[in-house]
């Protein structure tokens, strides 16, 4: 046999290898995917949740002899910063969740993520990787911002944005630990908005990746290649999962950010976004998928496959972009003065949060104008239809009790979007599919998100806070519409 044959076997051999592994790895992810109920922690299946409710799972943890557990360091208000270890590998891998207070997807995986690492399934699978990796889980970086649903510390900084000027005791434990395991990988766990979607798609980037530059000339070495090679793999994962909700988060170089910093220090560095997902307001399918790509991510690294992804698919993952609406109305026809013009309509339902951490919504016409470019998570093709600004019901009932004796179902038939009580109730919200208000309220002169659509003279659709609703169903709800004074 000359040299050139027993090349071509050697290739061959190696090519064989290489696609057996993937291909039971893919399998793999496949039995995670598919039970990932057996692992899901079910004390948190809220975004706003506290450290308090975090804590007892961390303590359950210092009783589990393959876990180290420790305290290194507190917020400016005293909670506990905690980094959790598991495995005895060469190569270590560090996560940290929530710099952020109201970004808590990924604090949810953590913890199913611990979940799977304690339980007996797949156990020659996780012996064999945590051989050759060290997991270091440091959850919820900024609790006292947690304790309030908000992004900023207690001191009012961006975390994230003080990598440099290390202010705040947060930021000084991230670069800590950081520099003391000298971690050869890091994942920077983040949310971002809902109305982010894959570049030129309607589909919502679910998902958003990125292996932050390290100078303004975005240079790639081997550090920031490597995050791009695990990046490839976590999005051919998921697009078995969620096919086409993937982008790319923005790579512009920020000096003072933590992402941009630790790769430039080192450790080979994935941002990972979490954004929206249809009917998926608590992010529990976004958390599953964070929990599947994570995990597949680690085994990459552990048996260093990563290392046979095609760095050049990276650039292959959509851009973000930010064209999506809540509901996206396209065509109807507006008349203004007398003039009647066609207009689509972009709504989106902001999120208005009480010191319980519960929230309702309250809706706003982000745009109007030709919005084609655009897309929505619920669209409707208007075209035909006129836009009837809805009006206040000429009968005030004295309260919520007398209201709900009422059909409301006729009321909104009517063109009504609004009813009047003589006893508002304390809340600002109602989950009554219809608008209630003071006695002496008076509707806004500009255009408000609650009116209705007609065609052929006939009501066929309401919008109420920005919630559509087809009048033509016996049952219909909203998430919630307003109390206004």
């Amino acid at each position: 046999m000359n040299f050139k044959n027993i090349s071509f076997l050697f290739f061959l051999f190696g090519f064989l290898t290489v696609s057996i592994s993937s291909a039971q790895e893919k399998e793999i992810y496949k039995e995670l995917y598919n039970s990932y109920e057996d692992f899901k922690e079910k004390s948190i299946e809220k975004r706003r949740f506290t450290q308090a409710e975090i804590q007892p799972l961390i303590d359950e943890l210092k009783k589990k002899e393959n876990f180290e557990v420790a305290k290194v360091g507190e917020s400016i208000e005293g909670r506990p910063l905690h980094l959790i270890s598991v495995g005895s590998g060469e190569v270590d891998v560090f996560l940290w969740s929530q710099m952020h207070g109201d970004e808590s997807t990924a604090t949810m995986a953590i913890f199913d993520i611990l979940n799977f690492l304690d339980s007996e399934e797949f156990s020659e699978e996780k012996e064999e990787m945590l051989k050759n990796v060290k997991l270091h889980f440091l959850p919820m970086l900024n609790p006292d911002g947690a304790q309030r649903f908000q992004r900023r510390n207690l001191l009012g900084v961006d975390i994230n944005r003080d990598a440099l000027r290390l202010q705040s005791p947060e930021s000084k434990t991230l670069k800590k630990v950081r520099d003391s395991l000298d971690a050869d990988f890091g994942f920077n766990l983040h949310d971002q908005s809902t109305y982010y979607n894959a570049e030129r798609t309607p589909k919502p980037a679910t998902i958003s990746y990125l292996a932050p530059a390290f100078n303004y000339e975005k240079s790639i070495n081997n550090v920031r290649g490597a995050a791009m090679q695990v990046i490839v793999q976590m999005n051919e994962i998921l697009q078995e999962y969620a096919p086409g909700q993937v982008g790319r988060y923005n790579d512009d170089f920020e000096p003072r950010a933590f992402g941009d910093n630790i790769q430039k220090w080192g450790t080979s560095t994935v941002l990972i976004e979490s954004g929206g997902y249809a009917n998926d307001p608590e992010k529990q399918e976004i958390r599953k998928l964070n929990f599947v790509s994570i995990l597949a991510a680690v085994f990459s690294i552990a048996d260093g496959d990563y290392k046979n992804a095609d760095i050049s698919k990276y650039e292959e993952i959509p851009n973000n972009d930010r064209k999506l609406f809540d509901l996206k109305l396209t065509g109807l026809t507006y008349e203004l003065l007398g003039e009647e013009y066609i207009l689509d309509l972009g709504i989106n339902q902001r999120e208005i949060q009480d010191e319980s951490l519960d929230y309702f919504y309250d809706a706003y016409i982000a745009d109007r104008g030709d919005l084609s470019t655009f897309y929505g998570y619920e669209e409707l093709d208007a075209s035909g239809f006129s836009l009837v600004e809805g009006k206040i019901y000429p009968e005030t009932f004295q309260n919520l009790a007398e209201l709900q004796q009422e059909n409301i179902s006729e009321i909104l038939q009517e063109g009504y979007a609004y009813v009047a009580l003589e006893e508002l109730p304390e809340e600002d919200f109602t989950e009554s599919p219809i608008n209630i208000v003071s006695e002496d309220f008076e509707i806004s002169g500009n255009l408000q998100p609650h009116f209705f659509l007609q065609k052929d003279g006939k009501l066929v659709y309401a919008v109420i806070n920005g919630f559509l609703i087809d009048l033509s169903e016996e049952n219909f709800s909203v998430e919630n519409a307003l109390i206004l004074d």
